[in-house]
């Protein structure tokens, strides 16, 4: 891995126009690209998954194994992603991925239902579990005060991220040391003050290893990837990283190591303090695992902590989500006024308008029909996570002399664990969740007549100023 990395240090040569006033600037570091990573990652999922897996497989080695297979997979699609990242270097990561390798209908419709619901709806759904699950824990409010936490939620992470990439990247780092500290500080307490009993970690042993087994298996693990998922954000915003082919690389890597290390490590600690039995009818884990180290205190402790975590990943998905569709508009895929950066902050500020706008609108919507259109939409996202990895293969093949500064480390093993990851999380959906999977795809087809509309536009004649938001300086941003 060293050495892949050292190799795609030499970066990618300066972009035609990178300083003309329509385009983005090249800002984010390393340590941005990791904030983005592990931010983004790091919402609810560490504190809510646990049980559930603890109610599907029983055994603790075994609830481990699961997290420990789900953080391999994602590493492993970090990797391949990775590849990609650094041959192309422009802003809309998976888009222009999934453009380059199957066309440009495919990445169309990967930023259709990341729009529609996907991006938009995760923002909406953790705006409304911070203003009215943790918020009022410490500020008790009514419904309709609710309502309005979650719309200023909305609102300010949408204002700081137009006032400037910078100052989006330093909230995202900020918060994301502010819950990595705090997640940390947690396992601490569990350990030094709980009265726990290591004996949690192996009991009970693992029985019954037959096909049941292997069912419960794998419906815990398609729980885990969802609370690994969220590494791929950081491509979008390739356009604006220094050095993408060497940052992206290494943000994506040492991201996706450091959640994984952290999502064992406080499993071990959950159960250190909490027996699986106790755990899997738990829907408050991390509050039970404080409580028997600090007492009533640990509850508050632990709300504190995860609005923080969900702050952190809602700002993640407004900080990268709208570069894909700033990319689209610069294809001529979308709506023109998307492609416009602001000429003073240097950000596209109408992709981000849209997306706060489109994100509050979901938010005001019925909650319980909501998390039904949310949780088909997670099916969808693993769709065009699945294609993305598999473009390393499609993209060796179509194009073997694209400059790869960086090559996936393991190749073909690592992408092909990766794509059969998401094809079990595919396949399962679809067995167990007929009709939601069925109204994703559905809503992903919705976007073929649209693309058709604009891609019928775009083939148009159409003016110098047209022209050049297609094909011109900012294309490579």
């Amino acid at each position: 891995m060293a050495n892949n990395l050292e190799a795609a240090s030499s970066g990618s040569p300066a972009q035609p126009g990178a300083l003309a006033p329509s385009s983005l600037l090249r800002v984010l570091g390393a340590g941005s690209i990791i904030g983005i990573v592990v931010g983004t990652m790091i919402g609810s999922g560490i504190f809510i998954v646990p049980a559930t897996v603890a109610a599907g497989v029983k055994a603790p080695l075994i609830m481990l194994a699961v997290w420990i297979v789900g953080g391999i997979a994602c590493m492993f699609g970090a990797l391949s992603l990775a590849e990609l990242a650094a041959a192309f270097s422009e802003t809309g990561g998976i888009y222009v991925y999934l453009r380059e390798a199957y066309g440009p209908l495919m990445g169309f419709l990967f930023g259709w239902a990341l729009l529609l619901v996907i991006d938009s709806g995760t923002i909406a759904t953790l705006s409304l579990a911070f203003a009215t699950k943790y918020l009022p824990h410490f500020f008790p409010m009514a419904p309709l005060v609710q309502k309005g936490a979650a719309v200023l939620f909305i609102l300010v992470l949408v204002g700081v991220n137009y006032i400037g990439v910078r100052r989006g990247a330093f909230l995202q780092n900020f918060l994301t040391v502010v819950k990595f500290i705090a997640l940390a500080g947690i396992i601490v307490a569990v350990f030094l003050f709980a009265r726990g009993d290591w004996r949690n970690l192996v009991t009970p042993g693992p029985s019954g290893l037959g096909g049941d087994f292997v069912g419960q298996f794998g419906l815990a693990l398609v729980a885990v990837l969802w609370a690994y998922k969220g590494f791929e954000s950081s491509t979008y915003n390739a356009g604006e990283t220094k050095n993408p082919s060497r940052t992206i690389p290494l943000g994506l890597i040492a991201g996706c190591g450091l959640v994984t290390l952290l999502y064992i490590v406080t499993n071990i600690a959950y159960l250190y303090a909490v027996p699986a039995a106790a755990m899997a009818k738990s829907d408050r884990i991390a509050a039970d695992a404080m409580n028997a180290a600090v007492g009533p205190l640990g509850a508050s402790l632990v709300a504190f902590v995860i609005l923080f975590s969900i702050m952190g990943a809602a700002n993640g998905h407004i900080l990268t989500g709208p570069r894909v569709y700033y990319a689209m508009a610069k294809d001529g895929l979308f709506f023109r006024k998307m492609a416009e950066v602001h000429p003073k902050f240097r950000t596209p500020h109408i992709s981000l308008l849209i997306v706060g706008a489109w994100s509050i609108a979901l938010s005001l919507g019925p909650t319980g029909k909501f998390e039904e259109l949310l949780k088909f939409a997670v099916f969808g996202a693993w769709i065009f996570l699945g294609l993305a990895v598999f473009g390393v293969f499609i993209l060796r093949r179509k194009r073997p002399d694209l400059p790869r500064p960086y090559k996936t480390l393991g190749y073909p093993v690592t992408p092909a664990v990766f794509v059969l990851a998401a094809a079990f999380v595919l396949v399962n959906t679809l067995v167990k969740s007929f009709w939601n999977s069925f109204a994703s795809l559905a809503l992903i087809a919705l976007g073929i007549p649209a693309y058709l509309y604009w891609n019928r536009k775009r083939a148009k004649p159409a003016g110098p100023e047209a022209a050049t938001a297609r094909t011109g300086p900012g294309r490579q941003s």
